[in-house]
Parts: C-alpha cells; structure tokens; sequence
C-alpha cells in the first residue's frame, strides 16, 4: 500500500499576558463574579516577563530549540531553571511577543474591526521591520487612530480593549450591534484563533519555502466555531488563514472535535491525499484565548508564576509518498467508537492496543507514544497530576496485562516510550500532534522507527452527549517502497476493463 507522508511541522507560541487578564475565561468571570478578589488583586505579581517565557525549558522544546530528550533531563519544576542563552526563534517556529501579536491581529482583520493607537502602531511597525516573516506585512498594519477614539468605542460598549502592560493600546470592535456570536468579546476570541494559526501558516511556508501553489487543502481544527446567530459554527477559519498566509490554490474546511479534533483532522488529511483527492493537504489551528490563565486561582495559591500565559498554534504538511518522509499507516487507525465507554482501560485500548493486534504488533513495538502532552508544571499544581506519564503508566499496564511486559518492567516502559509534556494546555494543541516535528527530525535521523499521535476528547463539554471520544495513527520510517512498477497502474487497469467490455459487446452482436 502506497501511504502518504508527513512532511514538515511548524510550531508557534505567543506570550499575551494582557490578554490573560482580560480575555481568560478564568479571569473574566472571576471580575464578574467577584470583583474585589484577592486572586484579581495578586494575579499580576504573578505574571511572566517575554524572557521568562522564552527561556522556559518546555516552549523552547515546542519551537524545536530542544528535543524531548533533553527536556525530560532538566531539574524540575522548569520555571525555575531556565534555558540560558535561549532563543525565540526555532527550527520549528517561533515564540511571539504580545505587540506583535497585537499587530498580526490587525493585518489578520478583514472586517476593521482591530484598532490600534497610533504611537503603538509605530512601535509595532519597528518590531516588524526585524521580523523575518511579517517585515513584508508593515503596509498592513495602516496608521493607526487616537487613544480617544478607542476610548470613546470602550466606553460606550462597542469594543473591548487590547492593553499592553496594562495600559490601553488598542480594541476590537463589535461585528454586529445585537448578534452575542459577533460581540467584541467573541470577536476578540476568533481573531486570536486566526491570527495564531496564521503563523503556524505562514512559518510552514516560509522556513521550510513551500510553493503555496502546491497546496490544495487547508483544514483548520481548533477549538472556536464561527459564525454568526443563525449558523454558529458555519466557519471558514481554514479559508480565512490561508487568505492572510497567501496560500491562494487551496480551499479547506474546519474540523472540531476538541482536544482530540487535530488526530481527527490528521487522518482525514492522510485518507484524502491517499485517496487521490488532493495532494498536499495542511492540518493546522490556532489558539484558544478562552484557556488562558485558566489554572490561575491554582498558581497564585502556590505561589508560583501563571504558566498558562501563551497561545498556542502549529501546522502540519501531509502529502503524497515521496519514498523518503515518515509515512501515515492509514491501516493503523484506533478508534474510540461509541459502544467502548470512558473506562480509562477502554480508552486505551481502543486507542492503542487494538489498532496495533490488527497489524499483528505489539504495544511495545511503538518507540513512542504521545498523547495528551500538557506541560506537567502547568497541571500538578492544580491537582490534575503529570498528565502525560499517566497516559503511558495506563499504556504500560495494558502491556502488562496482555503479557507483553512484566510488572516490575513498567517503570522503565513509561520513560522508553514517553516523552515529558511539553504543550500548553491550549486543549487541542496538547494533544497528540506535538510530537510530529521532533518524532519527523528523530525517524529521519534513524533515532526512531515509529511513533503514535493520540488525540483524546471531553465530548461532554458540549453538552450534547456523555461519551468520550479519542482517535489514533501511527507514524512510522519510509521504506523507500512506492507502488512497484511492475504493478497494473490505474490507466492499465482502465485499458483492460474497455478491451473486455468491447470483447463482450462483440460477442454479443456475433450471438
């Protein structure tokens, strides 16, 4: 079977401590709920400088300026000791600071709706001037209005303020004057998701220079639905980030399915492309403003930094089998179907174990695993434990279980076929697909010969059903084997298929 590849990966972060004040879900409903909190009043002791961020172990590992490896032999907890000499750019991305950011909302607007104060539209500009992928964008960003001005749509309820270091420097304007799907706040929320996710986009195109021309497919698989009040999910977050990114042969649609939507997404770029369809399809998202600071009150309590300060984004390329690249087993596909329950023994299973037995592997045939790979600092404090070891101790057990390893062998296992967290609970962004650049460098380097994306996903949150829901595929090294050409190729077959139909139109007519 001729299997589509992976790639290349792209990996972006960006540092928006403002926007975690004022547009975490955490934050906002707590200055509803309860004004005059203490949480309110001690939170900004508690917030990251960008150079904190940038030498944070964990992002410097998502940007690709580390490997796992390394990360997984660095003293924890890992704000506390800090990569020196640490980079904001990566082999895989970039981490962003929030004037920037500021910025690529703007140029990422379509609608007017992103207003910036004219003297921090200068600096923005400067900043771009230095930037390798947005200096060509600087036209975009425009002059700039009066603080007054944005103070005057502020004050009168038509838009919500973007504040650096606390202080106004812009807002976002309301869509539409009744519509809640269109409101400041909501809009606020799609913009970030759209300007992230065309970094991720535009750092695919640009680092590893992609033809855009070549790219026939987006799907956008985040976590925010737009739309406006009589279709709010209608979309097209994939077309609209693909406009501002310039990948202008491509259509594209949005998949949503949670944390677990991005595997989702994966697989469906891997049967599309195999299929003959298209032949390079971009998974990718941007990130959630809603999830910032959501550990907060948690942090604070601890005393340590809020450490859910940065948006997340990446962007994956799947194409056709070029004999070289990490190729998608397509006929190694788990999946939680609706009969299998949210039993953590079932989840796993159904992930790992079953898709596996079908191929005649084993669970300890994977070199490596990556399912939910929330960074550990960020969820122990809040009491959720070290979310990824969890997931491989269950792995293990399963192995246990069915005899493929001994009891007493599953502490090694957890660190053989694991790797640390190192993703920001963003929700979809942890799960699974970080590990695609590093897992693409390691198997293309001989480090590995297979891993395994695990998307899992809270389908409750909806409200619509109970049921869990998590999918799976495995990567694994090119054996260089395309479609043999002694095989019968397509237009052969067709030749063979008329040569006997006109075989048997001539019988007919001889009777």
């Amino acid at each position: 079977m001729d299997f589509p590849v992976v790639k290349k990966a792209s990996y972006v972060l960006i540092d928006v401590p403002d926007m975690v004040l004022h547009n975490g879900t955490t934050q906002s409903l707590e200055k509803k709920t309860n004004p005059s909190s203490n949480y309110l009043k001690k939170i900004g002791d508690h917030l990251r400088s960008f150079e904190d961020v940038i030498s944070y172990a964990p992002n410097q590992t998502y940007i690709g300026n580390m490997t796992p490896e390394s990360l997984s032999e660095m003293k924890r907890p890992w704000y506390l000791n800090r990569v020196e000499g640490a980079s904001r750019f990566g082999k895989f991305g970039e981490i962003m600071c929030e004037d920037e950011f500021y910025g690529l909302l703007k140029i990422s607007d379509v609608f007017d709706l992103v207003i910036l104060e004219k003297n921090f539209t200068k600096s923005v500009k400067k900043s771009f001037e230095k930037h390798p992928i947005l200096k060509s964008k600087i036209g975009d960003l425009k002059e700039g209005e009066d603080i007054k001005n944005i103070e005057k749509l502020i004050d009168d309820g038509t838009g919500e303020g973007l504040y650096k270091n606390d202080k106004l420097v812009g807002c976002v304007r309301r869509a539409h004057e009744f519509d809640p799907n269109l409101s400041a706040h909501t809009m606020i929320e799609n913009l970030s998701v759209k300007a992230s996710g065309v970094l991720a986009l535009m750092h695919l195109v640009e680092d590893y220079q992609l033809d855009v021309n070549q790219i026939d497919y987006l799907i956008e698989c985040s976590e925010e639905a737009v739309g406006d009040m009589n279709q709010r999910g209608g979309g097209n977050i994939a077309k609209a980030c693909g406009e501002i990114a310039g990948i202008k042969g491509a259509t594209g649609v949005d998949m949503r399915g949670f944390c677990a939507g991005p595997t989702h997404a994966l697989i469906t770029a891997a049967a599309l492309v195999q299929s003959g369809v298209y032949k390079n399809v971009v998974v990718f998202a941007g990130g959630c403003t809603a999830k910032l600071g959501m550990n907060g009150r948690d942090h604070v309590k601890k005393n340590i930094p809020i450490l859910e300060d940065c948006l997340g984004g990446f962007a994956v390329l799947v194409s056709e089998n070029d004999g070289v690249s990490p190729v998608l087993r397509t006929d190694i596909v788990g999946r939680h179907t609706i009969a299998h329950g949210a039993a953590p023994q079932a989840v796993i299973q159904a992930l790992v174990l079953d898709p596996l037995a079908k191929s005649g592997m084993k669970i300890t045939d994977v070199d490596k695993f990556a399912p939910e790979m929330q960074i550990p600092d960020i969820t122990e404090p809040a009491g959720a434990g070290d979310v990824p070891t969890q997931n491989y101790k269950m792995i293990g057990a399963l192995a246990v279980k069915n005899g493929q390893i001994e009891r007493k062998q599953l502490p090694l296992f957890v660190k053989k076929h694991g790797y640390p967290g190192f993703a920001p609970t963003q929700g979809h962004i942890p799960s699974g697909v970080p590990i695609i650049g590093h897992g693409i460098e390691h198997i293309m380097s001989g480090k590995l010969n297979n891993f395994m994306v695990i998307g899992k996903g809270s389908l409750f949150l909806g409200r619509m059903t109970n049921l869990f829901d998590g999918v799976s595929i495995l990567v694994e090294k090119n054996s260089g084997r395309k479609e043999s050409d002694s095989e019968v190729s397509k237009d052969e077959i067709k030749k063979i298929i008329a040569q006997e139909i006109r075989k048997f139109a001539q019988h007919l007519i001889d009777g």
